[in-house]
């Protein structure tokens, strides 16, 4: 977002970013681990990219970016190991694929990408976001049993689910300033 013309709508994206941060935060407190292991590595990507898409006026220093890319590259190695375990860990070594490639362009101050590659990802984050619209769309669901404890906020995979897709969205966001 440090392209020319980035001004409110780079603070609406650091806005949407950081909230959406906040919230994968609140999701690590889940009973299941593999939820909050996941909100944890949402929780990071939701910061990182606020962080990122801070408007060029109020740009970080040079070095910056070489820190973006390495807690990026650290974070694409773990979910290239998760994804042993199942492939939904793909979708955020992708992610953590596009934050690297984001960040070595501007640590060479450049602004423009290697067409093919940001194509390719914003063909990614396109179908990412269609998808994940779609399974927001409600279904009928069974009434939970009595003694069942109602979902706490860690548990809720519909809030889940649009976390995932403000994350898509802005992702689509960062990648189209390229």
């Amino acid at each position: 977002m440090h392209g020319p013309g980035a001004g409110s709508s780079g603070w609406l994206l650091v806005a949407l970013c950081a909230a959406t941060g906040a919230y994968c935060l609140l999701r690590m407190r889940s009973r299941v681990e593999e939820q909050r292991r996941t909100a944890g590595g949402e929780a990071l990507m939701g910061f990182g990219m606020a962080a990122m898409a801070v408007p060029a006026a109020v740009a970080p220093p040079s070095w910056a970016w070489a820190v973006y890319a390495a807690v990026f590259g650290a974070a694409g190695l773990r979910a290239l190991w998760a994804a042993r375990s199942g492939a939904h860990h793909l979708h955020h070594l992708v992610g953590a694929f596009a934050m690297v490639y984001m960040a070595v362009l501007m640590a060479g101050g450049s602004h423009a990408g290697i067409p093919v590659l940001t194509g390719v990802l914003l063909l990614y984050f396109t179908a990412y976001v269609l998808w994940t619209g779609t399974r927001l769309v409600p279904v009928a669901a069974a009434a939970p049993a009595g003694d069942v404890p109602a979902p706490g906020w860690g548990d809720r995979l519909e809030l889940a689910r649009a976390c995932r897709l403000s994350m898509g969205i802005g992702m689509l966001a960062m990648l189209l300033t390229l």
